[in-house]
């Protein structure tokens, strides 16, 4: 089967979607799980970019981040540490200027890009659609805090998404960008906050 014409956004944005990827540490994944969602998202014809945030690595990632943005579809931004939930923050708020449609996915590649094409179909009439984690094996601090996570979203916003933190989410910039203006810069969970707020507004 013929690979599909990249389709353009037809908003004034760059790219028809960013996959905001935050990463440390992941010298020896970074290069298979990238090359794994390009090739996935060329063959669903997809105006793209992956935008690489790497939180900083200390382990070598740098030098494999430097190969993969020789690829036009690969950018890379390198910083000092600041966390996993102020990265993702930095990288919403850049890919909202760029795209018509923003997805996060974290980069040890736990939600294999194979999984994207369902949630790229399911975007039709929504603003946003979650993953869900399935046969997901945490140890008890982390079961614990999923749990907290979603009790705690669910009393604050009314919501009753299934996996309120899930790192697989794809929402349009139009919704996302004046949500992420809003949520301080150095938020520890900020994907909590956003579940809580699209269920909220009704778009999750």
């Amino acid at each position: 089967m013929p690979t599909p014409a990249p389709t353009t956004p037809a908003d004034g944005t760059s790219h028809e979607l960013t996959v905001v990827m935050p990463v440390y540490n992941e010298r020896d994944a970074i290069g298979g799980c990238v090359r794994s969602w390009l090739g996935v998202l060329d063959g669903l014809g997809i105006d793209h970019e992956i935008l690489v945030l790497d939180d900083g690595s200390r382990d070598g990632t740098a030098d494999e981040l430097a190969t993969l943005s020789a690829d036009a579809r690969v950018r890379t931004v390198s910083k000092a540490n600041e966390g996993h939930g102020p990265t993702i923050l930095r990288g919403y708020r850049d890919a909202v200027t760029t795209s018509t449609w923003v997805f996060q996915v974290d980069s040890d590649d736990e939600m294999p890009a194979e999984a994207f094409p369902a949630v790229w179909t399911a975007r039709i009439g929504r603003d946003a659609v979650f993953g869900v984690r399935v046969g997901r094996r945490q140890p008890p601090d982390r079961r614990v805090i999923s749990l907290v996570a979603r009790s705690t979203t669910r009393l604050l916003f009314g919501a009753a998404v299934t996996d309120v933190n899930v790192p697989y989410r794809l929402i349009r910039s139009d919704v996302l960008g004046p949500i992420v203006e809003r949520i301080p810069a150095d938020t520890f969970a900020p994907n909590i906050v956003i579940a809580g707020l699209l269920a909220r507004s009704g778009a999750a």
